[in-house]
Order: C-alpha cells, then sequence, then structure tokens
C-alpha cells in the first residue's frame, strides 16, 4: 500500500523565485520594445500615406473649408463601410437560411437502398490490373478437396410427437386407413 507523496522539486524555492523574477522581467522588457516597434512603424506608415497638415498660416475659412472637405470624406467612408456591413449580414443571413435548408432536406430525402452486385473473381481481376488483363484463372485448382465423412446419425424421436400427431382425427385416419388407403 503504496500511498502517493509529491515530490520535491528539485530546485529550491528562492531559486525558483530568482528565475521567475527574472523571466518577467525578459518578459516586460520585450513587452516594452514590441509596443516602441508597433509605436515607430504606426508612424512611419503615416508619414509615407499621409502628408502632415500646414495649419500655420491659415484663415478661419480656410481651416473651416478643410473641416468640412475632412468630415465629407469621412461620411463617404462610413457610407462605405455601413454598405459593406449591410451586405455582409445580408450574406451571413442567406448562408445560415441555406445550411437551416440543407439540414431539412437532409432529414426528409431518403436514400436509395444500394442493390449488392456480385462481382466474379475474373472481374475483379479486370478491374484491379486493367483491360489488358482478359486471362482467365482458376483458383480453385490449386485447392485441396476435403471430403466431408457423413456419419449416419440414428434418428431419436420424441414419443410424446408420435402422440401428437396420433391424437384428433387425421391420427384416427391414418391408424385405420392402413397402408392401402
Amino acid at each position: 500500500m503504496s500511498e502517493s507523496v509529491p515530490k520535491k522539486p528539485k530546485i529550491s524555492a528562492s531559486r525558483r523565485l530568482f528565475l521567475k523574477t527574472k523571466i518577467l522581467k525578459k518578459a516586460s522588457s520585450l513587452l516594452a520594445e514590441e509596443k516602441e516597434q508597433k509605436r515607430t512603424d504606426r508612424e512611419k506608415t503615416l508619414s509615407e500615406r499621409v502628408p502632415p497638415l500646414q495649419l500655420s498660416g491659415l484663415s478661419v475659412q480656410d481651416l473651416q473649408n478643410l473641416c468640412k472637405e475632412l468630415h465629407q470624406k469621412i461620411d463617404v467612408v462610413d457610407e462605405e463601410r455601413y454598405d459593406v456591413e449591410s451586405k455582409v449580414s445580408k450574406s451571413e443571413k442567406e448562408i445560415a437560411d441555406l445550411g437551416h435548408k440543407i439540414f431539412e432536406l437532409k432529414g426528409k430525402m431518403k436514400r436509395p437502398a444500394l442493390k449488392r452486385v456480385r462481382v466474379s473473381a475474373d472481374a475483379m481481376l479486370g478491374a484491379l490490373l486493367g483491360a489488358k488483363h482478359k486471362e482467365s484463372i482458376d483458383f480453385k485448382a490449386n485447392l485441396k478437396t476435403v471430403k466431408k465423412e457423413e456419419e449416419k446419425k440414428e434418428e431419436v424421436t420424441d414419443w410424446r410427437k408420435n402422440v401428437d400427431a396420433m391424437s384428433g382425427m387425421e391420427g384416427r385416419k391414418k391408424m385405420f386407413a392402413g397402408p392401402n388407403a
């Protein structure tokens, strides 16, 4: 009766704690580097695609016109996004409906029972080896035939069956009719 005793770890608790803190420090430094890399990538992409705005020296009217243009562009993008979103939701609904219809049809349709077809060994070989193989092979030629010894068994009849057969009108007719009847 051996009880399962939890095994002691091979490293001490202080060593394990030291390793955990070291791993956490490394992970935090890698995370900080990743954040910095993403920030620089974003700034680089924006500087390539969007030219910096020159707002200095613009009058109030020019600033208002610029804001109107930006709002119009935002509206156009919002409309396009809404159109795409509505198309996607419509397509998703159609897909769900079609999936439901398929599920219903699977339940309603009964598949026809396949008929069993017996194929000769020659036909199987022809299918396996190709149409060129037309030579018939006699598989039974190399088989040894074993004759069953037929044992004659004496039929053991139950006397009750004989009594049942003789009971009733049929039995009486058989008894009194004799062999000539």
